[in-house]
């Protein structure tokens, strides 16, 4: 009997390897770019009755060169429903674009939206809580020599002194363009003011980069030959404009929009970005090129371009992460998995799985246990201010926000070396000239995050289940962002609120102490 359970365990287990190791040669093969054709869609001028494929399919004919989506734990799919309720936790951070607008439809009545006719398209996905759209289009021309902006993407050494101004895009008309069959309406704007205004809104941002360049858009007629492609990028590609580049909250909202943007389009591969702005180089620029498939500079094309599929996010003033300094947004961050079973419209799990997204992006695991990270001792990592050249018209001196920061410091890696509670590993948080890559390993190593208010502690965003967040704050920078990124991702938040600019060591150790002694220390 013996023998011949162990025969059967062995057949059994053969047969189980040998399927496991079948699945897993396909799904490589069938993953890998490489193996794909090199050439994109023709670039030749033609008509096709009728697009027979579902939109999805086209999706997979115009993305064959990307990189794929990594494996998240915390992912929801980003279905659309159109019944969804306004100002839902939903509607603020996933997909509440379910207002479907056409502006320019197929070349057939009926026909799907698809990229095999050369004639364009062009639409947006509306959303009623943040009243901002994502749109799309197929066959967009850009013209580089209509828009106005310095080159982009210089060392920042060789463009000191450079002003803001000349690094924003400022459009003319037919910066961008689409080929129609006959002009409606005798205009060639495809956009009117009021469809803009209905949908693209500029609200309170004084330069609204996607509604001007939405609205330099010309219709183009398919018989005048004036939409003349000097090249076509045949993958999909964002066009993404970015404000205060340098700061890493705005650029985390900036890197949130077009992450939403990918997924409500319902991407099957990450997709190629193309910056229109005229920013110089920037250290959180290697973050971009982890997230998407490629970056380049619009200036950086040679003559006008056709994107055979080009979708537009919006701004990341735009964002819930920004909009909720200013909005009531009372969602509670909690794991995917409560929401898969028990789905709930005030409580999300977006910016986990956004925070999943920027590990994964750097090749840092996702299958690690975070509830047992404290076994080699309690990571409490301060994140500090130092002094970089951020930009073109920075000095290269950072604000204080705590001006006693290294006292904190001191007094913290002394007490933590005595302490015999458990063990308490200080990291110290110097990021200014750190690779993104080290930064968010010590993030998702962190057992307490401790920083003054300012934009390093943005970085909590990629924190994993179970970390504290101890924020210090002076009376100059009383605003709630960070508390609100770490309530919408169910973080353990504390606050030490000043009433000058200087913090005593004792209060900060005491108030640590605590946090440790609820995580098991």
């Amino acid at each position: 009997m013996r023998r011949s359970s162990r025969k059967r365990f062995i057949l059994v287990f053969s047969f189980l390897a040998f399927n496991f190791l079948f699945f897993f040669s396909v799904h490589h093969l069938l993953s890998r770019s490489d193996i794909l054709p090199s050439k994109g869609l023709p670039e030749t001028r033609r008509t096709v009755p009728q697009n027979r494929y579902t939109f999805a399919e086209n999706l997979s004919s115009v993305i064959r060169h990307g990189k794929p989506w990594p494996f998240l734990p915390s992912f929801l799919p980003w279905t659309r429903n159109p019944n969804l309720p306004p100002k839902s936790c939903e509607g603020w951070f996933g997909n509440g674009f379910t207002r479907e607008v056409g502006l320019i439809r197929p070349p057939q009545e009926g026909a799907r939206y698809g990229f095999s006719s050369t004639r364009g398209w062009f639409r947006c996905f509306y959303s009623e809580t943040l009243l901002s759209s994502v749109c799309e289009a197929a066959g967009l021309r850009m013209d580089p020599a209509k828009i106005r902006m310095s080159k982009g993407g210089e060392k920042l050494e060789s463009v000191i002194g450079r002003a803001e101004v000349d690094e924003m895009p400022h459009f003319e008309p037919g910066a961008f363009a689409l080929q129609v069959g006959k002009l409606s309406n005798g205009s060639r704007r495809i956009a009117s003011e009021e469809f803009l205004d209905r949908y693209v809104p500029s609200g309170e941002i004084a330069t609204h980069t996607m509604r001007d360049l939405i609205a330099s858009i010309q219709a183009v007629e398919e018989d005048s030959g004036e939409l003349q492609c000097d090249q076509w990028v045949e993958d999909t590609t964002l066009l993404v404009t970015r404000f205060e580049y340098a700061n890493l909250f705005h650029t985390v909202t900036d890197w949130y929009s077009a992450y939403v943007a990918s997924r409500v389009i319902g991407l099957p591969k990450r997709p190629h970005l193309v910056f229109v702005d005229g920013h110089c180089k920037s250290p959180l620029e290697e973050t971009w090129e982890a997230l998407f498939s490629s970056v380049r500079y619009a200036k950086s094309f040679t003559g006008s371009v056709c994107f055979r599929h080009a979708i537009l996010s919006p701004l990341g003033y735009e964002t819930a992460l920004f909009r909720g300094l200013t909005d009531s947004i009372s969602c509670e961050g909690v794991p995917a998995r409560v929401l898969s079973e028990k789905p709930d419209d005030g409580k999300t799990a977006r910016l986990s799985e956004f925070g999943e997204m920027l590990r994964a992006a750097f090749g840092l695991p996702m299958h690690r246990d975070w509830v047992k990270k404290s076994s080699m001792g309690f990571n409490v990592l301060f994140i500090r201010r130092e002094d970089y050249l951020a930009h073109p018209r920075h000095g290269g001196k950072v604000e204080s926000r705590l001006s006693n920061e290294e006292e904190v410091y001191v007094a913290l890696r002394n007490w933590s070396n005595g302490y015999s509670k458990c063990k308490v590993n200080l990291v110290n948080g110097l990021f200014a000239h750190s690779p993104m890559k080290e930064q968010l390993h010590a993030i998702e190593d962190a057992s307490v995050i401790i920083g003054a208010h300012g934009a390093g502690l943005t970085h909590v965003i990629a924190a994993t289940p179970k970390t504290a967040v101890l924020e210090i704050i002076s009376i100059e920078f009383r605003r709630p962002h960070f508390a609100l990124i770490s309530q919408w991702k169910g973080l353990d938040y504390h606050a030490i609120n000043l009433p000058g600019s200087a913090v005593d060591p004792a209060e900060v150790i005491s108030r640590l102490s605590n946090i440790l002694w609820n995580l098991g220390c």
